[in-house]
């Protein structure tokens, strides 16, 4: 389809490096011209830069896992803020395939998965929103695409950790208590990934592994290899380091899935069902529609007025039900490529003085083909009702109809494609330097960028109108049963007279050309300096400044035939009647679910038609803009300009013979706004372009006693802040309407999520492989962010009110993100890791890890934006429960591991529509394992598993409607995507 960004990235990320590479030229000449001196007087060396030690016999290369444990253990003890570190078990060689799955051994870290593998992570009940992710000390983000059920294009702050493969690093750190030289942003926690770098290892290094990947539900076996090479010359005062990763993976997923459930009632959906019979479908008796549903006067109290009088019972019964919005089967093929490319460069000119110029390069491509049958009807809001009549139907005490035969159904087979790929970009330059005894510095500055490119999404579909004999049956709710009946031309849906490819809509829906490229960038631009001056043996003073430039845009298309300001995807043109004469040369057979069925073959349509050339040729009107009505709202622009300073003492003594430590300090910041969207109603549309400011004040402080020889307890207080998504804070995101004084956008008025923090642990670490803590926390969560509606003159909203038609600033009642009360969220954390050293034999060589995490936290939710009264619910990605258990055994040659990750079910979106309350997802419980063998010194045979249990992505709706439904467990969907497995080799020089 099109690339509309690759241009602007281009050009974007050039600037970004060439500012980069300016100043790199400008540091490095600094450096080099306060070496010099030092150099020629041949002076005694002085301390190096705490980043990278002079003297490298002090350097360990970690092997093993219980070696990564061991040194984790040891980053943790010397800390004063709160921390949990992972380190690579060896050279090029993390403990598991994904970031994501990494991170969720550390306590309080749970992950949501897509299509099998660790993709976003909630730290001590707060997602991905809420926490920021450093790569090599700069923030940085990237995103990807899912499945619509997974949430679809990732537009907010949260970091998809499937970007990149697991070797590309080194460690993971997750700060989960802040001080005032760590940057703000976060409420749940800071996650810093490290790449290697030369100074890391003594010498001449390489490093490799060859792995074949199979996938029991994809049956396919594709590769994944890494390579890492690294030396230092001139006696160890330069080095590079150049590493590299790639692998290729097919994902098979299976789900069921009804995107929500909806009543014959409420507006927009009554009179879906136009009859109903008692006898089995002999005999059909009318239902009155909602009478008043085109002045949205359906969904109301049953004593409303105006909402129609029905006296049968029955008929009230059916109308009321929940059924299946869209009742199917899913079946999704996703080609995966991952490549991700690693580049350092350092230099230490004398021992005062370290460079650091560090480069990184990831794709990700997930070109994705999706297909279902489904009962399109039931979500129809106009075309084609009332008509279906319901026989044999069963409807349960919570106003749930489980189960029900139909006549005159409308069927639709469809088939998208979605071409998909991330590519991530980010360079910085490092400089350490010691100003003589007590003054050293760090200067950071680097750019990152993520494009998330979509290029195509396209969708078509077969229909088969009035379809007698259809039934669904959800008496098991995650296996459902459907039977597709017989068209109205006595064919069933494997035969092509099933269907036909309609521009009509006489009998209902037309079918659909739907076109919707679309793309997600998020580029960074940092320069911070961080000073620290010794003033006596036990304090040092720290201080130092950061300068932030965020910038998001996001861009959306759609398909317009006539008129440029409204999106059309019916099918229309001369390919209608070409498809639709030869139904069967246009399509393909699959079968899902135990259903086999028709669909429509895109790579044929493709190639026949070339519906990608945003052109109008012989067969059809195929061009996309993003200024029509149902676009605009994917079109925002928005930067972010966060400049900060802090001043931190850290401090260490003595207390009548208890070591302590700490660190008590302020951060001020100012955060900058510019933020663009498109206002629509029926006119053309207005971008519109609003600034604003607001500034925080964040003390912190970390304090560490060690009452008893290797027992710790600290305490930690913050006053912390987590900005809102910038696609929430643009204009745009809606319509206007100047009759009825309505507008639905996003604010620019936001402000941030703020929580005072508090933390406590106790830790005992009895020997250098043990430890055992103990840590309880509370954030007072001073505000959240749900979507209201308010009253408010448009000049309120910074808004001109003649660029929206207005001649006087009136006021308008506006549908808008707004800052709501929030709650308090607190919990406690337990962890203990042991290798089992006292058991006999070969027992001694194993041990165990298990950690265990508590959350709570309510908050009082508005279900709709215009209610007054709420609901009080667990916090939106909470896990009230989460555990982590790894038992291993680290033999001379033969080693394993086997690891169980448990998390508790949760909410994962308020209001997702159709009258629904929450969104949510169930419990879920993952087995890892790896085994190696070590042949030699170099060579390592690897056996690794993931996901053994084929365990199920569960997800469910729940209700509480004015019409009596109640049920808390409905399906919105439930897959599975199958174990993956990793056979190979793994090479050390």
């Amino acid at each position: 389809m099109l690339k509309p960004t690759d241009a602007r990235t281009a050009s974007t990320f050039t600037k970004a490096l060439a500012l980069s590479a300016s100043v790199a030229a400008i540091t490095l000449a600094a450096g080099s011209l306060y070496a010099a001196p030092a150099m020629a007087q041949d002076a005694a060396p002085a301390a190096a830069p705490a980043a990278a030690p002079a003297d490298d016999s002090t350097l360990v290369i970690v092997t093993g896992f219980r070696g990564s444990l061991q040194t984790a253990i040891s980053e943790k003890k010397r800390s004063t803020d709160m921390i949990d570190v992972i380190k690579s078990e060896d050279i090029g060689q993390f403990p598991d395939l994904n970031l994501a799955e990494s991170l969720q051994r550390i306590p309080g870290v749970s992950i949501d998965r897509d299509g099998g593998e660790g993709k976003q992570i909630t730290v001590r009940g707060l997602n991905s929103e809420f926490s920021r992710t450093r790569l090599n000390g700069l923030e940085a983000l990237a995103t990807t695409g899912s499945k619509d059920s997974s949430g679809g294009t990732n537009r907010g702050r949260g970091f998809d950790f499937n970007v990149f493969a697991a070797d590309l690093f080194n460690s993971l750190t997750v700060r989960k208590s802040l001080s005032a030289e760590i940057e703000e942003g976060s409420l749940g926690a800071t996650v810093d990934l490290q790449t290697a770098r030369p100074f890391d290892y003594k010498g001449f290094t390489m490093a490799g592994s060859l792995q074949a990947g199979y996938n029991d539900a994809s049956k396919q076996t594709e590769p994944r290899g890494t390579f890492m090479i690294s030396n230092r010359w001139a006696d160890g005062k330069l080095g590079a380091l150049l590493s590299v990763a790639y692998g290729t993976r097919t994902v098979i997923e299976d789900s069921t899935n009804t995107t929500r459930w909806e009543n014959a009632y409420a507006n927009g959906n009554a009179g879906r069902i136009g009859s109903y019979s008692t006898d089995g479908g002999l005999t059909f008796i009318p239902v009155t529609p909602c009478a008043n549903n085109s002045s949205s006067q359906c969904n109301k109290a049953e004593d409303n007025s105006k909402n129609p009088v029905l006296t049968d019972p029955e008929a009230i019964k059916i109308s009321h039900a929940l059924h299946p919005r869209i009742p199917r089967y899913n079946h999704f093929e996703t080609d995966q490529e991952r490549l991700g490319i690693t580049a350092a460069f350092q230099m230490r000119p004398n021992p005062d003085t370290l460079f650091t110029l560090e480069g990184m390069y990831a794709t990700f491509g997930s070109n994705r083909d999706e297909w279902e049958i489904e009962g399109i009807s039931f979500s129809r809001n106009g075309a084609g009702f009332p008509n279906s009549g319901v026989y044999n139907y069963t409807i349960d005490d919570e106003g749930t109809m489980t189960k029900a035969s139909f006549n005159d159904v409308d069927i639709r087979a469809e088939h998208r494609y979605d071409e998909l790929k991330t590519t991530f970009q980010q360079l910085n330059l490092t400089w350490d330097q010691n100003w003589g005894d007590r003054l050293t510095s760090k200067l950071l500055i680097g750019a990152s960028d993520s494009l998330q490119d979509n290029p195509e999404q396209t969708t078509f579909t077969f229909e088969s109108y009035n379809v007698d004999g259809y039934s669904y049956d959800y008496s098991d709710m995650t296996h459902p049963v459907f039977d597709y009946g017989t068209s109205s031309t006595g064919c069933s849906p494997d035969q092509a007279c099933y269907w036909t490819y309609s521009s009509s809509k006489t009998n209902g829906d037309a079918s659909l050309i739907r076109l919707r490229p679309q793309s997600v960038e998020n580029s960074f631009a940092t320069a911070k300096l961080d000073l620290k001056y010794e003033l006596t043996d036990n304090i040092d003073i720290k201080f130092g400044a950061s300068s932030k430039k965020y910038e998001f845009n996001s861009t959306e298309y759609g398909r317009f035939t006539s008129d440029p300001l409204k999106r059309d995807e019916d099918a229309s043109g001369a390919i209608v009647d070409a498809i639709n004469t030869d139904i069967a040369g246009y399509s393909e057979t699959v079968t899902v679910g135990g259903n086999t069925y028709l669909i429509p073959n895109l790579d044929k349509i493709r190639s026949t038609f070339d519906y990608n050339c945003n052109c109008t040729n012989s067969y059809g009107t195929f061009t996309v803009n993003t200024t029509n009505s149902s676009s605009l709202a994917g079109n925002r622009d928005a930067e972010e300009v966060d400049t900060s300073y802090y001043v931190q003492a850290d401090f260490k003594g003595q207390l009548a013979d208890m070591p302590f430590r700490g660190n008590i300090g302020t951060r001020q910041v100012r955060t900058q706004t510019t933020v663009s969207g498109y206002i629509g109603g029926s006119g053309a549309p207005t971008l519109t372009t609003i600034r604003r400011s607001y500034d925080d004040s964040l003390p912190s402080m970390n304090v560490m006693i060690e009452p008893l020889e290797n027992v710790y307890v600290r305490f930690a207080a913050a006053k912390t802040m987590a900005r809102p998504t910038l696609l929430s804070m643009t204009p745009g995101g809606g319509s206007i309407d100047t009759t009825k004084k309505t507008l639905k956008t996003g604010n620019p008025y936001l402000d941030p999520v703020r929580a005072n923090t508090m933390d406590v642990s106790l830790e005992w670490y009895p020997d250098k492989d043990t430890l055992v803590t103990l840590g309880v926390f509370q954030k007072d969560i001073k505000s959240y962010i749900q979507s209201r509606v308010t009253s408010a003159k448009l000049s309120e909203l910074g808004y001109n009110y003649a660029d929206l038609g207005e001649t006087s600033d009136v006021e308008y009642d506006v549908t808008t993100p707004v800052n709501t009360p929030g709650g308090d969220l607190k919990g406690f954390e337990i962890n203990i890791q042991k290798p089992f050293t006292f058991l006999p034999g070969f027992l001694s060589r194993t041990g165990g890890i298990l950690n265990y995490t508590h959350v709570e936290s309510q908050i009082q939710y508005y279900i709709g934006a215009s209610d007054t009264t709420t609901t009080e619910a667990d916090l939106l990605g909470l896990s009230p429960e989460a555990w982590n258990a790894t038992l291993y055994y680290e033999g001379e040659k033969l080693s394993g591991r086997i690891a169980a990750s448990y998390r508790d079910g949760y909410l994962s979106q308020l209001s997702p529509g159709s009258s629904a309350d929450f969104w949510g997802k169930h419990e879920t419980l993952n087995f890892d394992a790896q085994m190696t063998y070590k042949i030699n010194n170099q060579l390592t045979l690897v056996l690794e598993g993931i996901n053994l249990t084929n365990e199920a992505d569960d997800r469910y709706v729940a209700y509480n409607t004015v019409q009596g439904n109640t049920a808390q467990n409905l399906l919105y969907d439930y897959g599975t995507s199958g174990r993956q497995y990793y056979l190979g080799l793994r090479y050390k020089y």
